[in-house]
């Protein structure tokens, strides 16, 4: 049989911005795992929390979430954006569990999801168009890389050693392939590395399908097969036959119905599975439905600003302006009184910005777009280049051309590449107008 040395890499790329998009977005805000004593049900009511009780090193996998107090209050924290808090705590618990890679994958989330959140990479907004597919790698910071990456291949051995023991190991699997999934959002994120990324995804998913072929009944393996079921059947039809040729497939109805079981069951990656059905649902334009599960986290993680920030887009996106600036005042009016863990004011003050513009009230959008653009402390996150046009846009309806130019040349000089300075080079040669 001869083989064909078929350019797929090159013929698929046009077809994979919408699973990398939607992809990257559920990965880089919830790869971390839920847990189920300190987390909200189906309709957002608190459980009880229970008792701090001693470590136990004799609880191992999966049961580290609901028996092992170390790693219970490690998840409160991680939820509640105190990173260095939960780094602490897991790192603790890795020490009394030296050879479960769940262990080992609780740290490399929350070293991850700092580092995350310090680029700026956690707002959906930022994913909206395939910008940040081709924008630039983020500055991430060298020596947390190296710890992620040694600590990534810390879990991978050990849970393939468990798997060369025994290949039917549930829990080994399920581990490696979360810990794939970590890989995977780092190298997509951060460094923009679009094949590498897909590669990992195609290996969590394998990983996790074969943990539902050996126990069916292994729940939390259903969040990460439904999120790949539901993008890969979201894709137009052309890219579903390509991405069968390199044997990927996926069914929207199914994805769905995993990720519906998850969010209503008690396990573990209960909360991911709602995160990942309001994304979804927000990109059918479901955004009611979107809105209601959204809620069931921010009634329940009160000072989580990233859960917050979500509820206001959810509004702005369905076109509830005045709803949507209300939720983003109340957001930047709290995080100024402390209700929020470390808030990224930039942005609540962009999101209210395009809020504003979007009511025609051009002077406060203006002034919302200044400052995120002052606020943002990452250049390439994504926010200060989307600010900086959107000041040019208000500066050009309040006749102010000199002062739009300024903006829109400084967002071309920031990436050139983007989808911004290409919209701010049309406007630097016609200026800017509202629609009718």
């Amino acid at each position: 049989m001869y083989q064909v040395n078929f350019p797929y890499r090159f013929a698929m790329k046009p077809y994979f911005s919408l699973l990398t998009k939607v992809l990257l977005v559920f990965v880089a805000l919830f790869v971390a795992s839920s847990q189920r004593a300190y987390s909200a049900d189906w309709q957002g009511k608190k459980r009880v929390k229970p008792a701090v009780g001693t470590p136990n090193p004799e609880v191992s996998g999966s049961r580290l979430f609901y028996d092992d107090p170390l790693t219970k209050s490690g998840t409160a924290h991680l939820y509640n954006l105190e990173y260095d808090k939960a780094v602490a705590d897991f790192e603790a618990a890795k020490k009394l569990h030296p050879n479960d890679p769940f262990a080992v994958n609780h740290l490399i989330q929350a070293i991850l999801f700092k580092e995350l959140y310090r680029l700026n990479a956690l707002d959906t907004t930022l994913y909206t168009d395939n910008g940040f597919l081709t924008g630039k790698p983020l500055a991430g910071d060298s020596q947390v890389k190296q710890r992620l990456f040694d600590l990534a291949d810390e879990s991978l051995q050990l849970s393939e050693a468990r798997l060369k023991a025994n290949p039917s190991d549930v829990e080994a699997l399920y581990a490696r392939g979360v810990t794939r999934g970590l890989k995977l959002t780092y190298v997509a994120i951060i460094e923009k590395s679009f094949f590498a990324a897909l590669r990992n995804a195609s290996a969590s998913r394998s990983d996790h399908e074969h943990v539902l072929q050996l126990d069916p009944n292994y729940v939390d393996a259903k969040t990460v097969v439904g999120l790949h079921n539901f993008v890969l059947g979201s894709m137009p039809l052309a890219a579903r036959i390509m991405a069968g040729i390199v044997g990927m497939s996926g069914s929207k109805k199914k994805g769905l119905e995993y990720l519906y079981e998850v969010a209503r069951s008690d396990h573990e990656t209960s909360v991911d599975a709602r995160v990942a059905l309001a994304l979804f649902l927000r990109r059918e334009g479901r955004y009611q439905d979107a809105l209601d599960i959204v809620r069931t986290l921010t009634a329940h993680y009160q000072h989580n600003f990233i859960f917050a920030l979500e509820e206001a887009n959810l509004l702005k996106d369905a076109g509830k302006g005045s709803d949507a600036i209300a939720a983003y005042t109340k957001l930047v009016e709290g995080s100024k009184a402390g209700a929020y863990t470390d808030p990224h004011l930039e942005r609540a003050a962009y999101g209210l910005a395009e809020s504003l513009k979007g009511q025609r009230k051009t002077q406060e959008a203006l002034q919302e777009y200044e400052s995120a653009i002052t606020l943002s402390k990452q250049p390439a996150d994504g926010v200060r280049i989307r600010a900086l046009l959107g000041a040019g846009e208000m500066y050009d309806a309040l006749g102010q051309r000199q002062a739009a130019l300024k903006d829109y040349n400084e967002a071309i000089a920031l990436d050139g590449n983007s989808a911004q300075a290409e919209l701010a080079r049309k406007y630097v040669k016609s200026a800017f107008q509202f629609q009718n």
